[in-house]
């Protein structure tokens, strides 16, 4: 098994660490500033493969990784932007099945999130696959201290142009997985009706975050499941959350990894969000909303509720 990374300029995509560590620590980076890559993954590899292939080329990258990776039996990548893009081109170079959004893989099957997240479906592997691991599913380990196998391929396996490719647009925070968001605004059963909740997407998308929630709102049906945070929804690590309404139930929280600022609204100023938060403002969620939408000229009904 071996796990396959696009990178770009020597960032890693979310969910890099996850996949790598899935695939016992034996990763091929590519893209530019790959071994720049390497070193800030040194604690997580066994093995390492750089290949500086330039601008991102799905397309050509995957009919020129083919061959290298044909002796794989599992070829693995993160579930982010650029891997959900680059597995089905794999998949296809490599003549093999895709087996998309696993939260579990090993040599002998995976576990696949399916149904918009709510049910899971186990498969066994009949032959060689291509597979994609979500960010946030699988922990890590630290292989510090061993020794890691690294190599570059030859660079005479230079991708010709994709002839379709045109250049990567930057994602709409109003329909982006909150995985791979950076900042979020997410509301809370304080809203206190789905008109407020809409309102708050509206705001979220004017500032240019992505919308989440709290399992309370997508169970009244306020929010899509797709949109709740906690550890029964999505698993989200932003720079800036933006918690509207929210207690900080640690069912919650837990699902909110490390941000680097936090502002909590609530009426209540003892409440667990409001504790953790950087900046904690003690109002009335939806009717801060509805100021918020004034300024930012979003056009809504007023939403009715206070927080709880």
């Amino acid at each position: 098994m071996i796990a396959v990374v696009a990178v770009r300029d020597g960032v890693l995509p979310l969910g890099a660490e996850e996949t790598i560590n899935e695939a016992r620590g034996r990763v091929l980076l590519v893209g530019t500033g790959t071994e720049v890559a390497r070193a800030e993954l040194a604690g997580a590899l066994s093995a390492a493969i750089c290949w500086e292939a330039g601008p991102y080329r799905p397309g050509s990258w995957a009919r020129a990784l083919a061959p290298e990776l044909e002796a794989e039996d599992v070829v693995l990548l993160p579930a982010s932007a650029d891997g959900r893009d680059l597995a089905p081109r794999l998949a296809l170079a490599l003549g093999r099945p895709l087996h998309a959004g696993a939260i579990k893989i090993d040599p002998a099957g995976a576990s696949l999130l399916r149904g918009g997240g709510r049910s899971l479906l186990d498969v066994d592997f009949i032959g060689p696959v291509v597979a994609t691991l979500q960010p946030g599913s699988r922990g890590t380990d630290d292989r510090s201290g061993k020794e890691v196998e690294s190599r570059a391929i030859s660079p005479d396996i230079v991708p010709e142009p994709d002839a379709d490719y045109e250049g990567l647009v930057p994602a709409d925070p109003a329909t982006m997985e909150l995985r791979e968001a950076t900042r979020i605004v997410a509301g809370g059963a304080g809203l206190g009706s789905p008109e407020a909740m809409d309102l708050l997407g509206q705001v979220a998308t004017a500032l240019g975050c992505a919308t989440g929630a709290t399992r309370v709102v997508t169970d009244a049906g306020w929010a899509p499941f797709n949109r709740q945070i906690g550890t029964t929804g999505q698993v989200v690590d932003p720079d800036l959350y933006i918690a509207v309404g929210i207690s900080g139930a640690v069912q919650h929280v837990s699902g909110i990894g490390q941000p680097k600022d936090v502002v909590s609204i609530n009426l209540d100023p003892s409440a667990p969000m409001m504790l953790m938060a950087d900046l904690a403002l003690v109002t009335d969620a939806a009717a801060l909303t509805v100021a918020l939408a004034g300024r930012l000229g979003v056009t809504a009904p007023p939403p009715e509720g206070t927080d709880d």
